[in-house]
Formats: C-alpha cells, sequence, structure tokens
C-alpha cells in the first residue's frame, strides 16, 4: 500500500447568477483568505462562475458560454498561479457551435493540465450537449485525479469504472439538490461510490443562493474507504471552506 497525503479544498459559495466578474472577485477573496492558504488543491462547484439557475427559474446559460482559453478560463488560470494551488473551477464552453458544462483543472503554475464536459447533463440543461470527451485520468501533484459533474453520479461507475479504479482522488463539481422533505441523497451515494473504487472524493456544492433550493450547501470531503472527513456546517448564508489534509491510500483491496 502507497499511503499519501494530500492538503484539498471544496469551496461552497452562493451563486450570483450572471455576475461572473462578482463570482470570480469572491473566489479570489477566499483563495486568498487563510482558511485555504497552504492548501494543494481547491475545487470549485458546478457551473459557480456564471451561475446554474436564475432567481426566476431560467437555466439556459448559452448566453455566458465561452472558448476553451476565454475569459474566464484565462482568470481561474491566474489564481491558481497566483496562489499557488491546483484550481478546478467551472467554465460554460462553447465549441463549434454546441454547447457544455466543463471543468477546468490549473496546476499551481496555472497550466491547463484538465478538461472534463459533463456526460449526463440534468433533465434542465437543455442547452448543454453530452460531453463528449470520455472520463480522464490525470497527473497532478503526484496523483491521479479524475472528474465527474453533479448528475453523472448515477452513471459514472458504468461509464467510468476503469478511471474510478484507477485514480486516487474524484473531483466531484456540483449545483446539488433533492426533492422538497428528502433526505441529501450523497450520504448513501458518495460513500458507496468511495468503497466500491477506494477513490477518494471532493464535493463542492453551490452554497444557499437565490433561488433557494432543497440540497444546496453540504459541501464534503470523503477518503477511500466512503468516510467523511470534512463537511460543510449546517446550511446558511455565506461562503465555507471544507478541508482536509485527505490520506489517500489506492492501493487498499475494493469493495466489490
Amino acid at each position: 500500500m502507497i499511503a499519501r497525503s494530500l492538503d484539498v479544498v471544496a469551496l461552497e459559495l452562493p451563486q450570483r447568477f450572471g455576475d461572473r466578474r462578482g463570482s470570480l472577485a469572491e473566489i479570489d477573496r477566499l483563495l486568498g483568505s487563510p482558511a485555504v492558504e497552504g492548501a494543494a488543491l481547491a475545487l470549485l462547484p458546478e457551473l459557480i462562475v456564471t451561475g446554474y439557475v436564475s432567481p426566476r427559474g431560467d437555466s439556459d446559460l448559452r448566453r455566458f458560454a465561452e472558448p476553451l482559453d476565454g475569459e474566464s478560463a484565462q482568470r481561474l488560470a491566474e489564481l491558481a498561479r497566483a496562489y499557488g494551488i491546483a484550481l478546478a473551477g467551472p467554465l460554460v464552453e462553447e465549441d463549434q457551435g454546441r454547447f457544455y458544462n466543463s471543468l477546468l483543472i490549473f496546476d499551481r503554475d496555472g497550466r491547463r493540465v484538465g478538461h472534463y464536459r459533463k456526460r449526463h447533463p440534468w433533465f434542465p440543461e437543455r442547452w448543454a450537449a453530452p460531453g463528449d470527451l470520455g472520463t480522464p485520468v490525470l497527473g497532478l501533484l503526484g496523483i491521479k485525479v479524475t472528474a465527474a459533474i453533479c448528475f453523472d453520479v448515477h452513471f459514472v461507475s458504468a461509464d467510468a469504472g476503469g478511471a474510478l479504479d484507477e485514480a486516487d482522488l474524484l473531483l466531484f463539481p456540483t449545483a446539488w439538490v433533492d426533492p422538497p422533505g428528502e433526505d441529501d441523497a450523497r450520504a448513501d451515494l458518495l460513500p458507496a461510490l468511495a468503497r466500491r473504487h477506494r477513490v477518494a472524493i471532493v464535493n463542492a456544492n453551490w452554497g444557499p443562493s437565490s433561488p433557494a433550493l432543497h440540497g444546496q450547501g453540504g459541501s464534503r470531503i470523503l477518503d477511500a474507504r466512503g468516510r467523511t472527513v470534512a463537511a460543510a456546517a449546517s446550511a446558511g448564508p455565506g461562503p465555507r471552506v471544507v478541508r482536509s489534509a485527505l490520506h489517500l491510500e489506492k492501493d487498499q483491496p475494493r469493495d466489490a
């Protein structure tokens, strides 16, 4: 067994729909805060730069689309470089007339080393095409990292079980919602996924926002045995930093 430790952060913050500059300024502030100082890797929530849905319920994000090397991607790269932290953040991506719910991964020098397109857009994401890049496994900070976004969780073992088996860490950004009155489905889904593939998980979720939806909040970090090692405090206004010195033990036998 090879045991390693990685200091990881999930940033949880409310969406600021349509306020790209305000969102990036808040991300800048959080990355520069004492709560994040010295961490090796930070994950942002799904589509947090643009927001996921307007206060009126509009979820068509094509108006915010950018190319892979557009302003938002450049700013995320700058933040990674400025704070010396590997950073994974979202992009509403346009490519050859198609639109994708994407995740970009930058190393500590601000170089883009990973690019993932959500393979299973959720029902309101009619603007988004299914991701066509597969599920990558990339080397970052001396470990192997893979990615899935929100609704992908229901399919990722079937789609990309080999990638999960190979990876040390799953980056899992979300704009999670649960049916009103129901328990948080992540509480069962994520531990089972971690144990099945012996993969640690960082889940950065959007914080309580406008509109307020059941399931917001609850960002968490799980080890490869499915244990929650850090979690956001109970729901309430304001951003949160979830941080853990995560021990990675990939070579242990996996559950069936």
